[in-house]
This record gives C-alpha cells, structure tokens and sequence, in this order.
C-alpha cells in the first residue's frame, strides 16, 4: 500500500504494519491516511476476519511525527487524518490484536485501548504524555484509559506522565501477555487466526455488547480535537508543544 504502511493478508488475518523505523516509525498524515484506508479494507474484505497492527522490532511507534504537529499548531486545528484514522479504528466491527516490540508513544499507546488483545515483548515501554507536552489526550484515550487502567493508573499515563514498562502495562490491563520480542508477532498473529477460525458473526456480537455503544468514543474523540484548538490559545502549553516539536526535530 505504501512503503511506511505495509499490509499483508494470510489466514484471514490482515497485518497492518508502521515500517519507517528511520524515524522510529512517527506518524505523518499521510500514513494516518493509508492505515485508515488499511483498516476500511480490512472491514469489507470478507475474507479478512481479524487484523494484527505492529511496528518494527524494537519500536511500535514514537507517536505524532513533529512536523504534523507544528501544521497543527500552526493552522490552529488538529489534524484531520488522524482523527479519520482514529475514528476508523474505533468502530472496526473486527476483532483487532496488537503486537508491540520496543517504543510505544503518544498515540502509539492510544491505539491499544482500542484493541482487544495486546501482545508486549518484554522490553517494551508505553508512555501517553500529554499534558508534559502541552496536548490533551486524543483518539478517544481520555474515556477509554479510565475504563480499562482504572482512573488513577489512566491519570498517570496520561496526566502526570509516567512510563509503564511491560510488568507494569500487564499489571493495569493495558497488555494482555508479555513474551520475548523474538515470539511478539509470532503469538499476536496466532491469537488472531484463533479469532478468525471462529464464527465471526459470535466473535463480532461478543464484540459490540463488551465494547458498547460507540458513539461515545466519536463524540469523545471529537471533544479531545476542540480541547486541542483551546489549549493552543493557552501561552504555556503552546510553548511547552513548540517546544517538544523542536527538541524531537533537533
């Protein structure tokens, strides 16, 4: 599809891969754009009936790529392809399992609280800090890492900052199992091949009653992209998000 999003179908898993490793694999929009066109394929390929998403070995993804986020800052607005990818990700109607080896950043970190299964390698590190960086949370996270963290586990990633290592994301539900990096993608894809070989009707209503109305998660989404545009209004995380862009960029 795209040299920095690779997509690979076998088995009834579609494998949706970040492969620009040369900048820890940041997310520009233009690969916000083809993995939401990744996972509207996956959607209505019927022969598709779970999707694996994974970085490279040794990272998932840094996060935002900091010249997106400098377009943001200075159009005033929050990036439209990324909330179309999150928002594409979000109401998936297929199960969809992570297999993370290495860095998980940002957003990288918000796309596991819309999977159902998260596979870690044990040197894995995840981290959302948003406020450190003068951002809200986005793609939904601020109601999600709640639900499934626990409040004050999700106000530590996400407020205050702190990194989680592998022990600790199986700890608060954020990861599912912990393996070597050597086995991550080998025991995320058998996950998914399980899911696929069962009746899919079953594994998608399962799906929709434990996951709940998703509306919500829209609606969220859209109040975390506004809070975004007020908080660029605000001196100080404007200076602290002008800040973070140059540091990553330098």
């Amino acid at each position: 599809m795209n040299e920095q999003i690779a997509v690979d179908v076998s088995d009834g898993v579609q494998t949706i891969r970040f492969d620009r490793p040369e900048v820890s694999n940041a997310l520009s929009a233009e690969m916000f754009d083809m993995a939401a066109d990744a996972v509207a394929l996956a959607e209505r390929n019927t022969s598709v009936r779970a999707v694996v998403v994974t970085g490279m070995p040794g990272v998932f993804t840094c996060g935002h790529d900091a010249d997106e986020l400098r377009t943001y800052i200075e159009g005033v607005k929050f990036g439209d392809a990324a909330i179309r990818f999150m928002k594409t990700f979000a109401t998936i109607d297929k199960p969809v399992v992570a297999a993370v080896d290495g860095l998980c950043a940002g957003i990288g970190t918000v796309i596991l609280l819309h999977c159902d299964l998260v596979v870690a390698s044990e040197w894995s590190i995840f981290s959302a800090p948003f406020a450190d960086i003068g951002m809200p949370p986005e793609g939904g996270a601020s109601l999600l890492a709640p639900m499934i963290l626990g409040y004050h586990r999700a106000f530590e990633l996400l407020v205050l900052g702190e990194q989680f290592d592998a022990q600790r994301g199986l700890e608060s539900g954020l990861i599912n199992r912990v393996v070597s990096p050597e086995e991550v993608e080998t025991v995320a894809t058998g996950y998914a091949r399980s899911l696929a070989a069962k009746p899919p009707e079953a594994v998608r209503a399962a799906r929709r009653l434990m996951r709940g109305d998703r509306r919500d998660v829209l609606t969220r989404i859209n109040q975390e992209a506004a809070s975004f545009v007020e908080l660029l209004r605000s001196p100080a995380a404007l200076d602290a998000l002008t800040m973070f862009t140059q540091r990553t960029v330098g």
